[in-house]
């Protein structure tokens, strides 16, 4: 029986079509419907919406796939957003693929930000040892570039009211789809005006 069950496991395997790798072209197509909010290029001009544009693809996918979830298990697993989810909830894998490409494709357009406070720099640059706060750079590097190959997503030049807005979630934990709960760990510890300065901050990045 166990035979069987490795034989038939093999066999799923083999008959399963490979999924095709994302095309930014089809992508850029499928994009029209995120246009409203994020812009044509991903480059959202509503600041309660993420710039996408040059986002790091793993990252995209990972996120669409986890809204997808939420959506699909009534916010009990992934991530749950009550604008989002409903709308990758059909989305199918390829989808997924090729919006990511053509997103992670584009060029992030950068923001002019006024009256960065210097406790934005002196959080994301070396934290606060005394309340355990962890340095934002220690993840999301120097330049807010962050590392594909470790999850961690690009920052820098994001709009900082969405900054605000997903620090605030991560805070109390209404958002909780980030790595090993890192970011809510970091956030619970934040009080409103390190996160106010953290947000101008990152947001100056370029």
């Amino acid at each position: 029986m166990k035979k069987f069950a490795i034989a038939l496991s093999m066999l799923a395997t083999l008959s399963t079509p490979a999924l095709a790798a994302g095309d930014a072209e089809a992508g850029k197509t499928k994009a029209i419907v995120c246009s409203a909010c994020h812009g044509v290029d991903g480059n959202s001009m509503i600041d309660m919406y993420p710039k996408i544009a040059g986002q790091q693809e793993t990252y995209l996918k990972k996120q669409l796939t986890e809204l997808r979830q939420a959506a699909h298990t009534g916010g009990k697993e992934g991530r749950n957003d009550p604008m989002m989810s409903p709308m990758a909830a059909a989305l199918s894998d390829q989808d997924i693929e090729d919006l990511a490409a053509y997103f992670s494709s584009q060029e992030l357009a950068m923001s002019e930000v006024n009256d960065v406070p210097e406790l934005g720099e002196q959080l994301y640059k070396g934290g606060d040892a005394v309340r355990g706060v962890t340095a934002c750079i220690a993840c999301h590097g120097p330049n807010g570039q962050g590392s594909e190959a470790a999850g961690f997503p690009a920052i820098a030049g994001q709009h900082a009211n969405y900054i605000k807005i997903q620090l605030n979630k991560f805070h109390d934990t209404s958002r909780n789809n980030d790595l090993n709960g890192m970011m809510q760990d970091v956030a619970k510890k934040l009080t409103s005006e390190d996160i106010e300065a953290l947000s101008k901050y990152i947001s100056s990045i370029k």
